[in-house]
């Protein structure tokens, strides 16, 4: 195989894993749902999060690199973002459809891709994103006119806050940890969410019946995709790869469609739509390194 044969296989795969990825993770959400009246949000999470942390610790094996005293606090805040953005995004689909709430959660992402950049054609993404997200907050629901002017919508912008502080504390430890970073993000997520878990489900997070349920979830939503994320940057430029994570809003409202039975009405297909093409636009115009 030739050099340019090699790299567009390696592309190709990237892209892939990118995609798996997201499907991965909106699997995990489906699997999440179940166990919501079981023991409840924060012990959601905090299952996903504890159980998932062995299986990267063994896979990363980060205690081979020593952890300089700067490094420290860029790792303890990527994982502290990460531990706040999985519980309020968690508690936001409690309440409001999955597309919404990830559609919601995008103004993360997309506030950081348009801060980078110093286009005028980022003024567009703005109004795209900015009537999108307007007319999704105000369009009625099927199941009531104010199910989504509620606590999830905070939950959802909130995730999406987190989100932001995570994508830039992320690429620091990234650049300089790569996979390690991960195992050690999840970790402090874990640390951090793990009490909240504690305090709300107790000695329910112990049921027997739960853990198949629970480890599957931290398998599909935690370790594959945050790895295949990480092994598919390596092999992406940002834009190519912020491009595609662009599509989760639409991956997500179509998994809630086909695994949740959460039917969207047509405008908010369309403003979901919006959303995609403005944080699509806002990443591939964004600044080069990212």
């Amino acid at each position: 195989m030739t050099r340019p044969d090699q790299r567009t296989s390696a592309t190709a795969a990237a892209v892939a894993m990118v995609i798996v990825a997201t499907m991965f993770f909106q699997i995990g959400v489906v699997l999440a749902k179940r166990l919501f009246p079981l023991i409840g949000v924060t012990g959601t999470v905090s299952l996903r999060l504890a159980l998932a942390v062995p299986v990267l610790l063994a896979v990363w094996r980060p205690w081979r690199r020593r952890i300089s005293a700067v490094e420290l606090p860029p790792i303890l805040v990527y994982g502290i973002a990460m531990g706040c953005m999985n519980l309020c995004f968690y508690e936001s689909i409690r309440t409001i459809p999955l597309g919404v709430a990830v559609a919601l959660e995008f103004t993360g992402p997309f506030a950081v891709a348009v801060a980078a950049s110093r286009r005028r054609i980022d003024f567009l993404w703005i109004v795209v994103a900015a009537v999108a997200l307007m007319v999704l907050l105000l369009s009625p629901h099927r199941h009531s006119a104010e199910s989504l002017a509620s606590a999830g919508v905070l939950f959802a912008l909130a995730a999406g806050f987190f989100w932001a502080i995570y994508i830039v504390y992320g690429r620091k430890v990234g650049h300089a940890q790569g996979g390690q970073s991960v195992a050690l993000g999840v970790a402090v997520a874990a640390a951090v969410v793990a009490p909240f878990g504690l305090y709300d489900a107790g000695s329910r997070l112990l049921s027997p019946g739960i853990w198949p349920t629970a480890a599957a979830m931290a398998l599909v939503s935690t370790v594959l995709p945050y790895s295949l994320e990480i092994l598919a940057l390596a092999r992406l430029p940002g834009r190519t790869f912020g491009v595609l994570m662009s599509l989760g809003p639409a991956l997500a409202a179509l998994s809630g469609l086909v695994f949740l039975d959460e039917h969207l009405n047509g405008i908010q297909w369309l403003a979901i739509v919006g959303i995609v093409i403005a944080s699509g636009g806002a990443t591939a115009s964004s600044a080069p390194h990212l």
